[in-house]
């Protein structure tokens, strides 16, 4: 893979990331201020949407949350270890391959700030609740929503690479 410089690279894609973590971190604290903490007392705003305020000790689906607190400090070291790669990737790839990198910048932004909330608190703040009839998707939040959006992403540029990415990775 080619070195570009930090204009010429993915690097110049990390105002995205810092805007998705400073969304996701002023959202968290918005919930905990306005929201009372619980299921209990969530707040409809769709007939398949609520508002809600819950702790998340654990990963994705709440994996791992009740295996007495050394999860915390794993997934700590995830979170920078994946971090850590996706700046190095997003530094070998050229700015022009868009698709890519902004699909790094929203994992990279959404891992941040779920890594901000462990070490902080200890626990993710979970806000959002989608749902059929009494069937409940697991909570998440705007960090999980950018983590997401970002892997579909990076799943469609292995399965149809772009142009771009093709011509410069000689």
């Amino acid at each position: 893979m080619k070195n570009f410089t930090a204009k010429q690279s993915g690097l110049r894609w990390l105002w995205l990331a810092l805007l998705v973590f400073v969304l996701d971190i002023s959202s968290k604290l918005l919930i905990m201020n306005i929201v009372e903490y619980g299921w209990e007392n969530r707040i409809e705003v769709l007939a398949f949407f609520n508002l809600l305020y819950v702790h998340n000790y654990g990963a994705a689906f709440s994996f791992l949350s009740d295996a007495g607190g050394w999860q915390r400090w794993f997934f700590i070291a995830i979170a920078l270890s994946i971090s850590g790669v996706l700046v190095y990737w997003m530094r070998q790839i050229p700015a022009s391959n868009k698709l890519l990198n902004i699909a790094y910048a929203l994992v990279l932004g959404g891992a941040i700030g779920n890594l901000f909330n462990r070490l902080i608190h200890g626990y993710i703040v979970d806000f959002f609740d989608l749902f059929i009839g009494t069937s409940h998707w697991p909570a998440f939040n705007l960090a999980d929503s950018a983590i997401c959006v970002g892997v579909v992403l990076i799943v469609v540029e292995s399965v149809f690479p772009s142009k771009k990415k093709a011509s410069t990775t000689e």
